[in-house]
């Protein structure tokens, strides 16, 4: 089978996601693919899902951070960006995304928004509520786990 000419191939727009979660989480990229399938499908139709073509190329979370690289059709990255702004959750898993960039490369999109790894978190015992609780540290912002699960904290909380 032979090659699209280049003018009819198809182009490309990378978008560099940052995702945060909690300590405890654990995603990986086939769960996070469905999900942004889903949010697409149900923001866009089927049609506009197709359109978009989105699909998760790089993945990579560990503990409570992570980045992914998506690949979308080029005209469609605004409507991309809204269906990630529709994700709250992976299997469950609450996340926040944040889109910190748009390339028309992959290699200037790792290069670009897509720093080294992230710095180790620090685990810390800490007083929150007037108990002894375990934490987790990382960038000015403190995860406090209780019994419910994880709180928010700033460093000026604890």
């Amino acid at each position: 089978m032979k090659h699209l000419p280049k003018h009819l191939q198809p182009r490309w727009r990378y978008l560099a996601v940052a995702i945060e979660t909690w300590p405890d989480a654990d995603l990986d990229r086939r769960a996070f693919q469905r999900e942004i399938w889903y949010a697409t499908r149900n923001l866009l139709g089927d049609t506009g899902s197709a359109e978009t073509d989105v699909t998760v190329l790089r993945f990579h979370h560990d503990s409570c951070a992570g980045h992914a690289i998506v690949r979308v059709r080029r005209g469609h990255a605004e409507s991309a960006r809204a269906a990630l702004a529709c994700l709250d959750s992976v299997d469950g898993t609450p996340l926040g995304l944040r889109v910190t960039g748009t390339s028309g490369t992959v290699r200037a999109c790792e290069e670009k928004y897509i720093r080294g790894p992230a710095k180790e978190p620090e685990q810390r015992q800490v007083v929150f509520d007037n108990r002894d609780r375990r934490a987790v540290a990382r960038d000015g912002r403190v995860d406090v786990r209780t019994d419910d699960g994880f709180v928010g904290a700033t460093d000026l909380d604890i």
